[in-house]
């Protein structure tokens, strides 16, 4: 690039990518002990890591919908699986495009097709229908559906290429590029089948029993080995194994598969990588990896993510930008993907719409004085006892230090609950002493003041992004009015 052209650049490229059910344990970037992803690592090389960004609703579409539009589930509307967006709400692409930016989605949309769910605010989409599939994927345009052959994740970058070469050098734009991988059921491609056939270490907590837990975690049917099935794993476990050999044999099977895809998503993030560098690009452009939520890949001998729980909770997040982000960052600030509509439009210099909540993290990592920091993290997950994994409705408020979760487990009607109900109980862990949320001390003696004093913050929590404590919460005491 041409340095007149250098300093025509004002307004970054924006380039999110983004997974599906990518624990941050399984990214080189954060530690991983079980596999590699140097193209995604690049990104943190390159620019930041955030240590601490969380969803506030552990499931695909509803963790979509509030990154698009920077709100809460109940201002969304996007509360579980069953619920379709309203896809004429503000969102950060919308804004964009408003502002003059040309802006695209490729890949996994999950939230709902037909007129008022297919994407709005994009010059340009081409989306996975429903979950899509990992070998000859459907799509969805404007124009109708088709078959792509090919491999999805190969196929989908392939696609976002394609809309890059068409983009007029000097105009910013912003796409977004969603992958169906890492999301069960896992298919490799034949590139990567067998990467990872040498024996992948147990969690630590792999063999927790929950005891001191509520019934809400002995309720959930996740344990990997009692729940992955032959679909997930296509093929039968060796006869005669006792139950824990037949545990570690699933694990194995499913962490094979599950890695493997990871591995494709992270050549195909090397690929965009390489088109922004080729083109003199990368500096101009904020590039992101990031996934709709957690999950679980073998911590407390489970699978999936819904829970409140650290692994479920915890986003990856990694961010580059050159001409404001040192390489090398890290960042141990608590964001949100509420917070991510914000951050990007503050980086655009585009104002965001009224209605988005959240807080602009920009600043926490670009010159500028910081916005100030969150002090707590409210979640709230809305499916109660649904025939995906059974896990029962809960809120909860994750500090610095704590997390206090109340299990109120009654959908009240909403779409995807389950028919029943069970008594409320609550859990509070101490992050500290233990990080792996083992022990629920919710009732230990010691604890009791910060116990009440979480109950009171948690309330003032829902009020503070207008939402509703269920009718079961019981008041806590006397509030503290800032």
């Amino acid at each position: 690039m041409t340095t007149e052209r250098a300093l025509m650049r004002t307004r970054p490229n924006i380039l999110l990518i983004m997974s599906d059910d990518h624990a941050a344990r399984a990214i080189g970037a954060y530690g991983s002990v079980v596999n590699a992803t140097p193209r995604i690592d690049e990104i943190a090389r390159r620019g930041a890591r955030l240590d601490s960004c969380f969803c506030t609703n552990a499931i695909c579409a509803p963790s979509r919908a509030s990154i698009l539009t920077g709100t809460y589930s109940h201002v969304n509307g996007v509360l579980t699986l069953a619920i379709p967006m309203d896809a004429s709400q503000p969102t950060f692409v919308s804004r964009l495009k408003e502002d003059g930016y040309r802006t695209g989605l490729v890949g996994k949309w999950h939230l709902g097709h037909g007129e008022a769910h297919d994407p709005q605010g994009f010059d340009y989409w081409d989306v996975l229908l429903g979950q899509g599939e990992y070998v000859d994927p459907r799509f969805r345009t404007a124009a109708g559906e088709r078959t792509e052959t090919g491999y999805v994740t190969d196929v989908i970058t392939d696609l976002g290429i394609g809309w890059l070469d068409s983009q007029a050098p000097d105009e910013p734009w912003c796409l977004l590029v969603h992958h169906k991988a890492p999301h069960s059921p896992w298919e490799p491609d034949a590139k990567h089948a067998g990467m990872y056939a040498d024996p992948i270490p147990l969690p630590d907590t792999f063999d927790d029993d929950y005891d001191t837990r509520s019934v809400a975690a002995h309720h959930a049917t996740m344990r990997v080995a009692d729940y992955l099935r032959r679909d997930d794993l296509k093929i039968d476990p060796p006869e005669g194994l006792s139950y824990s050999d037949l545990a570690a044999w699933k694990y194995q099977r499913f962490m094979e598969d599950y890695l493997a895809v990871i591995a494709s998503v992270d050549d195909n993030v090397g690929r965009l990588i390489d088109w922004l560098d080729d083109r003199d690009q990368f500096d101009d452009t904020i590039v992101i990896y990031t996934s709709d939520q957690g999950y679980f890949i073998g911590e407390h001998g489970w699978f999936d993510k819904r829970f409140m729980y650290e692994e479920s909770l915890r986003m990856p997040f990694l961010i580059s930008y050159p001409r404001a982000i040192a390489a090398g960052t890290e960042s141990g600030e608590m964001v949100a993907n509420v917070d991510f509509a914000r951050t990007l439009l503050e980086a655009a210099g585009v104002q965001p719409d009224p209605r988005m909540q959240g807080r602009s993290f920009w600043r926490d990592l670009a010159p500028g004085t910081p916005e100030p920091a969150r002090d707590g993290l409210y979640y709230r997950y809305w499916e109660n006892d649904s025939s995906d994994h059974h896990v029962l409705a809960h809120y909860g408020l994750r500090t610095e230090r704590y997390k206090i979760i109340y299990f109120y487990n009654d959908g009240l009607g909403v779409p995807g609950s389950g028919p029943y109900t069970y008594p409320p109980e609550w859990e509070l862990y101490d992050l500290a002493n233990d990080p792996d949320e083992l022990h629920n001390v919710y009732h230990d003696p010691a604890y009791g003041e910060i116990r009440e004093q979480l109950k009171r913050e948690l309330w003032q929590a829902q009020a503070a992004v207008g939402d509703e404590p269920h009718p079961r919460q019981p008041a806590p005491g006397p509030l503290t009015v800032d």
